[in-house]
């Protein structure tokens, strides 16, 4: 069997891709927490707010540590098994790399060490800074990620000169048609990654009644912020829908599974797409709702996948399926923070087993809807890389031959596999130690500098406890 390296680089990209990026959407909205819990220490002196503070900065060192290892091979993929695209775009996508790098990175990463190790080596205020510093170097990042990312969705502000992309307005490329929706889309997927796995955590401590004070007050800051940010990432998702219907309308009739273009499209809420008979199998629909959700207009058309030749078509099976994936997880969210609204009455939210049992199972909800989102947008663009302009096709290494292209997956594959297990395992121990009881017993345990996991402080394994108890 000759072995395609054009369809193995498009699995390791996405493998790597979809591995990686569990961990930032966690430390966006993790990092922000956590500078709001150290503003609120520094104001009130609650040592409350500083226990939390504490045990959610070791959350964040290691994965941070795990997401740095994660995503470092990224770019090394773009020379190994995208050349032509990588010198096609080098002119965008290498400035805006860079900056995410100079402005983003270097500022998390300088500050996280002060974050970490300046407990009491520090001013308060000065560690307060740092926080919102290692926050800030989040949105940052995000910012220049996300930008390259949407160029390539819709890109503008270039033109084509012997298949080279060369910039001629860097304010049109960068805040391209549809940066704006996807990187508020980003953000607030990133809040609720972060605002479920501490209601989740903390419901988990909560039943079974640890540091019960801190964790009742990080437990209701989360589902105030889940109340307010699940319906509006809904809103914030439609526009992004409708953008995406104006620029990349074959991506949308994928999500819908539209075949032909037609008035008063039917929202289809199962269907086997079957790509091959450009068609559906099983459908269950209900009719107009695709229309009136897409173009505000129950009457309204929405394009079919017939517009375009069957080569040009992306997966449609995965497209739909992952889109329905995201949107049932999204309707989960919201009904969960609704329930949270009703259980406040005489403090029930902080006492209703099922409830607390809920919030625990939810913790991974987010990271299958952010896994599935970007299914969607990756796969939805195919068979493009820039979109409309350059095919995957066209865009990689062209003397990379099959067998090299299995050699990395399978490499990548077994690497991430050990640095993932690794890595969780060492995360649960740090959350089943829970928090330190008071704050002043751990003012003066911090290291020296050294890397983000030395200021963790957890036994890897039972023999290092008893070591360390000893």
């Amino acid at each position: 069997m000759e072995l395609d390296p054009l369809l193995l680089s498009r699995l390791q990209f996405a493998f790597v891709v979809l591995f990686h990026a569990i961990f930032p959407v966690f430390t966006i909205g993790l990092a922000s927490y956590i500078a709001l819990l150290h503003g609120l220490f520094y104001k009130t002196q609650n040592p409350a707010w500083d226990r939390l503070a504490l045990f959610w900065t070791k959350v964040f060192a290691v994965v941070f540590g795990m997401g740095v290892v994660s995503g470092i091979v990224m770019s090394f993929q773009f020379g190994t098994n995208w050349s032509n695209f990588s010198q096609a775009t080098s002119n965008f996508l290498g400035p805006v790399l860079s900056y995410e790098v100079l402005t983003a990175f270097f500022l998390e990463a300088g500050f996280l060490g002060v974050l970490l190790f300046g407990r009491d080596k520090v001013p308060e205020g000065a560690h307060l800074f740092a926080a919102l510093m290692v926050a800030l170097g989040t949105f940052i990042s995000s910012f220049w990620i996300l930008a390259a990312n949407s160029w390539m969705q819709t890109p503008v502000g270039y033109e084509l000169v012997d298949g080279q992309f060369h910039i001629t307005s860097w304010s049109e490329a960068i805040f391209n048609p549809s940066f704006r929706y996807r990187f508020a889309h980003m953000v607030m997927a990133s809040f609720l990654t972060g605002g479920f796995v501490v209601a989740g955590v903390s419901a988990w401590f909560l039943l079974r009644q640890r540091d019960v004070e801190a964790n009742k007050k990080a437990l209701s800051m989360c589902l105030w912020l889940l109340l307010f940010l699940a319906p509006a990432q809904a809103v914030v998702g439609d526009f992004h829908g409708i953008n995406t219907l104006e620029h990349q309308p074959t991506k949308v009739a994928a999500m819908e599974g539209n075949w032909e273009t037609q008035a008063g499209a039917p929202l289809l809420l199962f269907a086997l797409p079957d790509q091959s008979a450009q068609t559906n199998r099983w459908e269950l629909a209900i009719p107009h709702l695709a229309s009136l959700i897409l173009t505000h207009d129950v009457n309204g058309t929405v394009p079919g996948l017939e517009e375009v030749a069957a080569d040009k078509q992306p997966p449609v099976f995965i497209v739909f399926w992952a889109f329905r994936i995201m949107v049932g997880l999204g309707l989960a969210m919201i009904a969960v923070a609704l329930a949270g609204l009703v259980l406040r009455r005489g403090g029930r939210v902080y006492r209703h087993p099922l409830y607390l049992k809920t919030l625990v199972g939810m913790i991974g909800a987010p990271f299958v809807a952010v896994l599935a989102g970007w299914v969607v947008t990756e796969s939805g663009r195919a068979p493009w890389l820039v979109y409309g302009v350059m095919t995957h096709a066209e865009g990689v290494t062209p003397s990379l031959s099959g067998g090299t292209a299995l050699f990395s997956l399978i490499g990548y594959m077994a690497v991430y596999a050990v640095v993932f297990m690794v890595g969780i395992y060492y995360l649960t121990r740090v959350i089943k130690s829970g928090m330190l009881p008071e704050p002043d017993e751990v003012h003066g345990e911090v290291e020296r500098a050294k890397r983000p996991l030395s200021a963790v402080h957890t036994p890897f394994d039972d023999n290092d406890l008893r070591e360390a108890k000893s």
